[in-house]
């Protein structure tokens, strides 16, 4: 198998999630909000008033300082919305070529399964990676992220965040997120939003080396640098 191209280039991530603060200390690269048309969601305003996106956003750009972001608002004052509208975030993304989209969410309505499975084969055509969460709790996996095509997410409590591993095509990565002076962990934001988001660094990481960003060659180097 010819070893993939390597090249260090700029590179573009999407975070469908709450929106973002962008006067957080936390937030330091490029940053765009971005608000689906109204008829998908509507909100006036891409502030994120939950935090969870902030956070969500912090914990990537602490890896990935040098890249440019996206922060599609698709909650509100609650870590809720439709698979329908997930999917209309997941499409913005896909038009627009992002490179990574970090999706620390997914939905347990498998009614879904088949239009999501379309989805993540036009991201995949377009060289776009999806990363998000596996499951949602025990025995609970949702979509996207539960689907071949994506990288797919859960939390490894053990794990430093600077680290991941991968077994059996899912990868593992720490529960937590970038701490906060004064805070304990353990009282902090946690759990597979944080595991996606840390896990999403360290794609970007490799898409940032590659060429070409096929799904496949991005999955393998991903699993040789675990080993490394």
């Amino acid at each position: 198998m010819t070893a993939p191209a390597l090249v260090e280039q700029s590179i573009t991530i999407a975070v469908i999630d709450s929106g973002v603060n962008v006067n957080h200390p936390h937030i330091c690269a490029p940053t765009h909000g971005v608000l689906l048309n109204s008829g998908d969601a509507i909100y006036d305003s891409f502030e994120d008033t939950v935090g969870h996106g902030t956070a969500v956003m912090a914990a990537i750009q602490e890896k990935v300082p040098d890249a440019e972001y996206f922060a599609v608002k698709l909650f509100g004052s609650t870590l809720r919305a439709s698979s329908a509208q997930l999917m209309k975030a997941i499409e913005w993304a896909i038009e627009r070529r992002i490179a990574v989209v970090n999706l620390s969410l997914g939905t347990p309505n498998f009614d879904f399964r088949e239009p999501m499975k379309a989805l993540v084969e036009r991201a995949r055509e377009s060289d776009v990676i999806l990363v998000a969460a596996r499951n949602a709790g025990p025995n609970m996996p949702v979509l996207p992220g539960s689907l071949d095509g994506v990288i797919s997410v859960d939390v490894d409590w053990n794990i430093p965040r600077d680290q991941y591993r991968v077994e059996h095509n899912v990868f593992f990565a720490s529960g937590y997120p970038r701490s906060l002076p004064g805070v304990p962990p353990g009282r902090n934001l946690n759990g597979v939003s944080f595991a996606v988001a840390n896990m999403t660094a360290f794609v970007a990481r490799v898409c940032k080396k590659l060429v070409s960003r096929k799904f496949q060659e991005v999955h393998d180097l991903l699993a040789t640098e675990a080993s490394i």
